[in-house]
């Protein structure tokens, strides 16, 4: 039993455990349903340049770093406290990674061994992190593409292992590190470029402390590494799924739960419920195409539109037949949603998924 499940689970599993679930959520932002300015900007962090800080006196960047991170801690919490008001089934947050702007370069790293920025930090995540914990929201992180921990390049590979383990020190600050996934968090990478391969992946991720190395997860994508590419790192550490980065590889496929090449992935996550992602081709590229009906990747190529074209992300979740297929991958994995209107777009999903009876009656 991990710390998590000693300190919250009074005989109920934990988010992220194989007994829990099904969880969707949304990724990083809150978009207003009524569009309302002031409340995006309360509820969403902000961020400072690196050039900014740079450009200020000792005591005027630690002022303007507290400035905004009391702003983005305080939409942190913000954000966990509408997902705490969620059914159960909803309570799934991906965080901003931006949360500590400048945290791993150098012309931050003083400004966070200040002991107001240090305590406003820790204070911070602690509160989120207990909100979280509390509440049972499942929470993960996803870094950019600039953190490629199978690079080459060694400055490349450096700055990706310090992202991951800033990223750990969010998730150790809100007490969620520490074993395997503790309470299903994780932090989520691509496999990086593909002449570095899975090898080349293995060397970055062994340089990673012991509380970051039972964080991260690998997810497939377009380019690189498709799902397959990924299967021989399951033994190591989990998979996460991409629904829509498969069917672009791919050319179209879509999997079924059923598919047994889902079986080393279930497994990979070594009994913490597996997460995935979702997303669909954008609504203003396929004006006329039937919601009821599955894109086609054929039919779509055939009219013109390329892998590039067809891997962006829509606003909503607006394709019914696809949002059939996420209910009925439920029954093993939690969904991020990956479109671009956040909340709005899960609860297009959530629609479906209720009406097909894919969630349970009770919150």
């Amino acid at each position: 039993m991990s710390a998590y499940q000693q300190e919250f689970g009074q005989g109920e599993p934990c988010p992220g455990s194989a007994a829990d679930g099904p969880r969707m959520g949304w990724c990083c932002l809150f978009v207003p349903p009524d569009g309302d300015a002031a409340t995006a900007r309360r509820m969403n962090p902000g961020t400072v340049t690196v050039t900014t800080l740079s450009r200020l006196g000792p005591a005027a960047a630690v002022a303007k770093l507290l400035e905004v991170l009391e702003r983005n801690l305080g939409a942190l919490s913000l954000q966990l406290g509408v997902v705490s008001e969620q059914p159960r089934w909803r309570r799934l947050l991906r965080v901003n990674s931006g949360l500590l702007p400048a945290y791993t370069h150098p012309v931050g790293r003083p400004l966070y061994a200040e002991p107001a920025v240090r305590a406003l930090v820790e204070e911070g995540l602690d509160r989120a992190g207990r909100l979280a914990r509390e509440a049972g929201i499942r929470v993960g992180f996803h870094p950019d593409q600039y953190c490629v921990l199978n690079s080459a390049n060694p400055v490349t590979l450096a700055n990706s292992v310090a992202e991951m383990e800033y990223h750990t020190d969010m998730l150790r600050m809100m007490g969620l590190a520490g074993g395997w996934h503790p309470g299903g968090a994780h932090v989520n990478v691509h496999g990086g470029g593909r002449a570095p391969g899975i090898e080349g992946f293995l060397r970055g991720w062994s340089l990673l402390s012991e509380d970051a190395k039972g964080l991260v997860t690998v997810e497939n994508d377009e380019v690189s590494f498709g799902l397959e590419d990924l299967l021989p790192l399951a033994g190591t550490l989990p998979i996460v799924v991409d629904l829509h980065h498969h069917w672009v590889r791919s050319g179209g496929e879509y999997l079924r739960p059923g598919d047994p090449r889902l079986d080393a992935v279930r497994a990979s996550w070594r009994g913490v419920r597996p997460v995935a992602h979702v997303s669909v081709s954008r609504e203003d590229l396929l004006p006329d195409w039937d919601p009821s009906a599955l894109p086609d990747y054929a039919q779509l190529a055939a009219r013109g539109l390329t892998a590039r074209d067809l891997r962006a992300h829509s606003d909503r979740m607006w394709n019914h037949a696809l949002n059939a297929l996420v209910a009925s991958h439920l029954s093993w994995a939690d969904f991020e949603v990956e479109a671009k209107a956040k909340n709005l777009a899960v609860d297009d999903l959530e629609k479906d998924v209720l009406r097909l009876g894919a969630l349970p009656a009770a919150a």
